[in-house]
């Protein structure tokens, strides 16, 4: 019989590029260190530009010594008045982020993801705890094993908190993100608040239980992955931008 030749069935290798080739894709935005102000104006760029961008965004950033009052903060979670902050070199602001008061500075990794929550159900509470499940497989990619604690946002390490997530979401687009303590010398900066409204929460970092410093561009190297995995995006690499 002459005729076109039968189709060859699927490999798995063509399944499996078939199936990454319809998640929803995400690329990372790394500007290094910028005060909390210019960060959250690139975030509202990245937001109001977000129906013109094909795919998620990944924002990779540290600040310099920062106090920020989320919406829940109370005035007595700061324990050192704004004048003496700014005196010793922090900043304070209030941010619409969910949460109370929380401490930022160099030696953190801190992470705004611009997700579209649309792929997730417009599920909020789906969108925390995998936020969680992201930074204890990093942990656990160093040999730690990071945990939830039953009521509270975040991540743990024993009784310690290495972690602290606060999260906004405009038109089902999420901003704001997490922040995780690398360094072991810049947790100084949280003895001027009541960290995420929680009386006697001892932060802790990754060097303080590996016994050296952690790069955070190594951290970044190795988070980008599992944020493809976790979220089931694909990584399209390094998002261009003026900001």
């Amino acid at each position: 019989m002459i005729g076109p030749a039968p189709c060859a069935a699927p490999t798995r290798a063509t399944l499996n590029r078939s199936e990454s080739a319809q998640r929803p894709a995400f690329y990372t935005l790394r500007p290094g260190r910028l005060p909390y102000d210019q960060g959250i104006a690139l975030q509202e760029k990245l937001l109001a530009a977000r129906p013109r961008t094909p795919g998620d965004i990944l924002l990779l950033l540290e600040h310099p010594p920062t106090v920020t009052c989320g919406r829940r903060a109370q005035a007595e979670e700061l324990l050192v008045a704004p004048p003496e902050l700014a005196r010793r070199g922090i900043a304070v602001h209030d941010s619409n982020r969910g949460g109370a008061v929380t401490y930022h500075g160099p030696g953190q990794l801190v992470g705004y993801p611009i997700v579209d929550l649309d792929a997730l159900g417009r599920d909020l509470h789906r969108y925390l705890r995998l936020l969680e499940e992201l930074l204890i497989r990093l942990l656990a990619d160093y040999g730690l094993r990071g945990e939830r604690s039953p009521g509270r946002t975040g991540v743990w390490v024993g009784r310690e908190k290495i972690a602290a997530i606060g999260v906004a979401v405009r038109r089902w687009v999420t901003w704001h993100g997490f922040a995780l303590n690398l360094a072991q010398a810049d947790l100084a900066g949280f003895a001027v608040i009541v960290p995420c409204g929680l009386q006697g929460v001892r932060p802790t970092s990754l060097e303080d239980h590996l016994g050296r410093a952690v790069p955070r561009a190594e951290v970044e190297e190795r988070l980008i992955p599992l944020f493809a995995e976790i979220f089931g995006r694909r990584y399209l690499g390094s998002y261009e931008t003026d900001c």
